[in-house]
């Protein structure tokens, strides 16, 4: 079926192939890319854009000694088929399948777990120092790309590799975008490097030059008329400031020119930052108009592209809200980190371009510039995913919370989202939120209801957070207009028992009632933090049996809290809680993980049978 894929079995096989041969396989890996994540949905643009470096990279070092960390890790499709992984394609991000990051579980070809942005290349520092230490011989290479370099980890790894002069490769895979388009200060550095070709055509008349010199003094000089000229077409020589080796830009997808310099890199005692520059989608014209829609992508028809879905989604009614909201307070401002599309504030940054902030993947940045707004009298909303807030707990306390400054957080994706797995699973924020003092956290059962949230948020005037999940409701409810402080909703008056249900959750405690035939209380805990305390008393003085349903970790989690609380005021109550067990979720289809973790309809309950009698 293909002219050359069929015949790697692994590594080495790459190395034989000449580079007419090594073309027409990197033409094979991008079919063979797009006939399978068309078929199990994943990333694809990234991987598109990188077939050629990692063909490169294959062919110029020995991964069975040498060691590679992907930054991310959505970029790893042509790596892991290359290495022995092509039958797994068939069950990419399936549970029990292969999943669409590193995993050195998975394979010996994988020497880091990633998922999160900008720490390759302090693994790979980590491997580098190591491997010196313990006196062994063998190439240690970080692949990060542009988007991911707007992180302050990567920052700091560099300085700390670009100080001790640790022997490594940092390959900059450069194509301009994260999910987004990139933004920010290094983004426009290296565009400036991209775009100077003078610059680069002086450096390689410089360097045959330099080659032909013998005099130290001659060689000498001739690098500080070198030098001055990258001051003169760069403006900052950012990466040799830093004691680190540039060499760059080059042509991503141009493999004599990829294969010639990485051998070459390859002998360096020396850190060096390889820049290479590729094309985000490459080969498929529908993502390389597109990369946003292509970044990740579900099941789609190969020959005819992404269709957007019109379907309400919380993502796009927070969009909606907000953009309503801020038609009216000229002091609402929104905060992304590279997210401006998977978050829904793509309208917003339409409209209101002066009052819209992408700081690029930088997080923790994100959640000190929103306190910073928030001081000066604004109203920031920071639009994040629930793993990625993760990256911004510390400025979270220190910056919003310790001085109760009015930031909401607006959280996307929170609970399970399935086929990323377990670095994307947002089951933590109810428990890492709800430990902050001065942070309120609020949880809609449905879309429709997300505007009266942000109303009552900015009513507020404290630290907000409103979590909710990806996609949209899973049970058609009536929606609440306004919040009362600190109090639930009783949505259903029943008798057998009690469901304390949180977001999403209050649908799966209807679907038990259907299916069941039973007369539960359903409450809507819309207030995840602080509790109701006065409903809990009521509660627990008629002796009610509770059920706390959540879509998160138990440990810390909101049946914990209510479990302690009860205990405070006296009560025994029997309580059974819902949530995740103390374990990273998998990856796979959202609901064979429902089912998996049971806290899918028949889980919760088998659970809960103790409560319901012989029956």
């Amino acid at each position: 079926m293909y002219k050359i894929l069929d015949n790697i079995k692994n590594p080495e096989d790459i190395k034989k192939l000449t580079l007419e041969d090594l073309t027409i396989l990197s033409e094979d890996v991008r079919t063979f890319l797009l006939e399978n994540v068309s078929k199990t949905g994943g990333h694809l643009g990234s991987n598109l854009g990188i077939v050629e470096l990692t063909l490169s990279l294959l062919k110029t070092f020995d991964f069975k000694n040498d060691k590679i960390v992907f930054d991310v890790g959505h970029q790893c499709y042509p790596y892991k088929l290359l290495t022995g992984r092509k039958e797994e394609f068939q069950n990419l991000r399936q549970y029990g399948g292969m999943s669409g990051f590193p995993k050195r579980s998975e394979s010996p070809y994988d020497f880091f777990d990633t998922g999160h942005s900008s720490n390759s290349i302090s693994a790979a520092l980590g491997m580098a120092r190591a491997r010196d230490l313990k006196k062994e011989n063998h190439e240690v290479i970080a692949v990060i790309g542009d988007g991911a370099l707007t992180g302050g980890e990567a920052f700091e790894a560099l300085n700390d590799l670009g100080f001790h002069k640790t022997k490594m490769l940092v390959v900059l895979n450069d194509n301009g975008m994260a999910i987004s388009r990139n933004v920010g200060g290094m983004s426009n550095y290296l565009t400036h490097i991209r775009i100077n070709p003078k610059y680069n055509q002086i450096r390689k008349k410089i360097k045959s030059k330099l080659s032909k010199k013998e005099s130290n003094i001659f060689t000498s000089a001739i690098r500080k008329v070198k030098d001055s000229f990258k001051e003169l077409f760069l403006n900052s020589m950012f990466f040799d400031d830093l004691g680190l080796r540039y060499i760059g830009p080059i042509d991503g997808h141009n493999l004599k020119e990829l294969n010639r310099v990485m051998k070459q890199v390859s002998k360096l005692e020396e850190p060096v930052v390889l820049h290479v520059v590729t094309e985000k989608g490459k080969g498929y014209p529908f993502a390389e108009q597109n990369p946003n829609l292509y970044h990740g992508v579900g099941k789609f028809d190969l020959k005819t592209g992404i269709l957007k879905s019109d379907k309400m989604t919380y993502s796009s009614a927070f969009g909606t809200s907000l953009v309503e909201l801020a038609k009216h307070d000229k002091k609402i401002v929104a905060i992304t980190a590279a997210m401006a599309s998977g978050t829904g504030l793509e309208e917003f940054a339409n409209k209101f371009p002066d009052r819209f902030f992408d700081v690029g993947i930088a997080e923790g940045h994100a959640v000190t510039f929103a306190a910073g707004l928030a001081a000066s009298r604004l109203k920031p909303v920071f639009a994040v995913y629930s793993t990625f807030l993760q990256r911004g707990i510390d400025q979270i306390i220190h910056d919003v919370c310790m001085q109760e400054l009015p930031v909401v957080f607006a959280i996307d994706r929170a609970g399970l989202v399935g086929n990323d797995g377990e670095t994307h699973q947002g089951v933590f924020d109810i428990s890492y939120l709800s430990m902050i003092p001065n942070m309120t956290v609020l949880a809609p059962k449905c879309p429709e209801e997300i505007g009266a949230f942000l109303t009552y948020a900015f009513f507020l005037s404290k630290p907000v957070a409103i979590r909710y999940p990806r996609g949209g409701a899973n049970y058609p409810f009536k929606p609440l207009k306004e919040l009362r402080m600190n109090r639930w909703e009783v949505l259903e008056k029943g008798e057998d028992i009690v469901f304390l249900a949180v977001g999403n959750m209050c649908g799966v405690a209807y679907q038990i009632k259907e299916k069941l035939n039973i007369k539960p209380m359903i409450i809507q805990a819309t207030f995840v933090k602080p509790l109701d305390i006065k409903l809990l008393k009521q509660l627990g003085e008629k002796n009610k049996k509770i059920v706390t349903l959540e879509d998160g970790t138990l440990i810390g989690g909101f049946g914990s809290e209510v479990r302690r609380t009860m205990n405070e005021l006296g009560f025994t109550n029997p309580i059974i809680h819902i949530g995740y067990e103390d374990h990273f979720v998998t990856h796979g289809n959202p609901d064979v993980l429902y089912k998996c973790e049971q806290v899918d309809v028949d889980g919760i309950i088998a659970k809960i049978k103790p409560f319901l009698g012989s029956e």
